[in-house]
């Protein structure tokens, strides 16, 4: 991914939060069939080394599981809230331009179809959404019915890429004086859309880097 150095993000604590908070991401791979890409829920945690490391899974039926099992290699894709920003809320003539916040991660893979490596990723993906402290009615994947949870298990295949490279960038108006951000910023809460008013947000959380 192309990242301007104003737009780059490196923080590991900042990285890690935009995950957890957008955490479908796109699974993309490339093999003897081309590029193939997935779209799925994926967790993130560490290895007992420190490495970052992403679960999930994808249907028995999708040939994407075969691919990664044969190149080993993958990138998970991670896009936030994205949204258009009109040049007519700057004080000189400009051109259009879109605000956003990405995260690509690279890494090497390793596939799984075993219950017993599965279940406990299933386990904390459906906490994640689901939380114990959710009040009823809730799903909870040990309350499954055995024969129903074992069906279901045998229709996935699980991988875990272990990361060698991140990229981030957040593109939040950096590049524009403060009078303009703050003009941005009003014009986006003003839309109304959750889109426009994450990214209004995200902008008062990084400073203008210049021109």
């Amino acid at each position: 991914m192309y990242v301007p150095p104003r737009y780059r993000v490196t923080e590991d604590a900042e990285i890690d939060r935009f995950v957890h908070a957008h955490g479908f991401g796109m699974l993309v791979s490339d093999g003897r069939d081309g590029l193939m890409a997935t779209h799925l829920p994926v967790e993130l945690d560490y290895d007992s080394d420190g490495i970052r490391r992403l679960r999930g899974h994808v249907s028995k039926a999708n040939p994407q599981w075969k691919q990664l099992e044969e190149s080993k290699e993958a990138m998970i894709v991670f896009l936030g809230p994205h949204t258009y920003v009109s040049p007519t809320w700057y004080d000189h003539p400009n051109v259009p331009t879109w605000n956003y916040q990405a995260v690509h991660f690279y890494g090497t893979v390793r596939v799984t179809p075993s219950p017993e490596e599965l279940s406990p990723a299933l386990r904390t993906l459906s906490e994640h959404y689901e939380p114990s402290t959710q009040p009823p009615p809730r799903f909870d994947f040990d309350g499954m019915p055995s024969e129903l949870q074992k069906a279901e298990l045998k229709g996935i295949v699980g991988f875990w890429m272990r990361v060698t490279r991140v990229e981030a960038s957040f593109k939040l108006s950096q590049n524009r004086h403060e009078a303009d951000r703050a003009r941005i910023a009003a014009e986006l809460r003003a839309r109304g859309d959750d889109a426009s008013r994450q990214i209004a947000e995200a902008m008062t959380r990084v400073p203008e880097a210049g021109p």
